[in-house]
C-alpha cells in the first residue's frame, strides 16, 4: 500500500513545482526594471569599437560617438584638466590645442574594451608626429556612460605632462 501512494505523491509534487515555477516566472525579480537588457553591453562595446576603428582609419570619433551635450572630465592637475560641457566645449578647449600641434593624425591602438551595462571602459595608446617632427605618444583610459548608443558622460585619464609638452613646445598648424 505504501508503494502505491508514492507515484501519486510524486505526481502531486511535480504538479506543485510546475505551478510555482510558472507563477514565479510571470512575476519576475523585483528589480528587473533596473537591470539593462543583457545585450546592451554587447551593443555598447560594438558601438565604441566601431568608433575607434573609424578613428584609426582617419575618421572623426567625436562627431558620431558623443552626445551633443556630453559632460567630459579630464582628471589630473594640469591646466587642461577639468570638466567640459558639450562637444564644442570639449573639442575647442581640450582636443583642438593638441590636435592643431600634430602634423599627423593621432592614431589609437586599442588594447581592450570592457562593458558593464551602460558603462564602457577603453584602454588605448595614441601616437602621432608633432608639428616640430617629434613623436607624441600617450596612454589613455576613457570611461564612458552610454545612453541610446551615445556617450553622455566621459572620464579621461592620460599622461597630461605629455599632452602639455606638445601644446607648449609646438606651433599650431596653419589653418
Amino acid at each position: 500500500m505504501i508503494f502505491s501512494l508514492l507515484p501519486d505523491r510524486l505526481a502531486g509534487g511535480v504538479r506543485m513545482l510546475l505551478i510555482a515555477s510558472t507563477a514565479m516566472g510571470s512575476i519576475g525579480p523585483a528589480h528587473a526594471d533596473t537591470i539593462p537588457p543583457p545585450d546592451i553591453e554587447t551593443q555598447n562595446r560594438t558601438t565604441v569599437r566601431a568608433a575607434f576603428e573609424k578613428w584609426r582609419a582617419g575618421g572623426n570619433i567625436f562627431a558620431e560617438l558623443l552626445a551633443p551635450d556630453v559632460v567630459w572630465t579630464i582628471h589630473g592637475s594640469a591646466p587642461v584638466a577639468g570638466t567640459y560641457r558639450g562637444v564644442e566645449d570639449f573639442v575647442e578647449r581640450a582636443s583642438a590645442p593638441l590636435i592643431s600641434r600634430l602634423a599627423t593624425p593621432l592614431v589609437p591602438r586599442v588594447h581592450h574594451i570592457w562593458a558593464d551595462g551602460d558603462t564602457v571602459i577603453v584602454r588605448f595608446d595614441g601616437s602621432a608626429t608633432t608639428t616640430s617632427g617629434a613623436p607624441y605618444r600617450n596612454k589613455f583610459v576613457w570611461i564612458f556612460l552610454m545612453k541610446n548608443g551615445a556617450v553622455v558622460e566621459a572620464e579621461a585619464f592620460l599622461d597630461l605632462a605629455a599632452y602639455h609638452a606638445v601644446v607648449d613646445n609646438n606651433e599650431p598648424r596653419s589653418q
